[in-house]
């Protein structure tokens, strides 16, 4: 390896470890947020759950969006490593990759190329425990509304 590929992997590992601590503090906060919000709301368990689940959907979003910008953001450089594709990569691209990468659908669609492809096993990482940190949450709040 040269210079200039030990530089990439530095910005792309950096990058990586960013994103994966944001998300990981968006979660937390959002899970924290949801919590103290959905004790103080008076609706019925039933909406109340809804409410939950639309909540974590969003922000499942939201961190599928943060890493789908922080490919977009790399693949500008190409020591940083691309997506290949039968097509032109754009934006929602990006995106729509990270989302396969997050839930861990892997469909192989995207193709990536160089350093960029730390980001996609960490993302996948972090969106599984991601999902079960929101499953756990959503069992244990179930079970405290309907006992409740």
């Amino acid at each position: 390896m040269n210079d200039m590929d030990y530089q990439s992997l530095a910005v792309v590992s950096a990058s990586t470890l960013a994103l994966v601590v944001i998300c990981v503090l968006i979660h937390y906060e959002g899970l924290s947020q949801l919590t103290t919000r959905l004790k103080r709301i008076r609706i019925r368990p039933r909406p109340r759950i809804l409410v939950m689940i639309f909540t974590i959907l969003l922000i499942h979003v939201s961190e599928i969006w943060i890493f789908g910008l922080g490919y977009f953001a790399l693949a500008h450089n190409p020591a940083h490593g691309q997506l290949l594709a039968s097509h032109a990569v754009g934006l929602f691209d990006y995106v729509y990759y990270s989302a396969t990468c997050y839930t861990t659908l892997g469909l192989g669609d995207l193709t990536p190329v160089g350093n960029i492809r730390f980001l996609t096993g960490m993302e996948s990482l972090a969106g599984f425990v991601l999902i079960g940190w929101s499953v756990s949450f959503t069992y244990l709040e179930m079970d405290r509304f309907w006992r409740g």
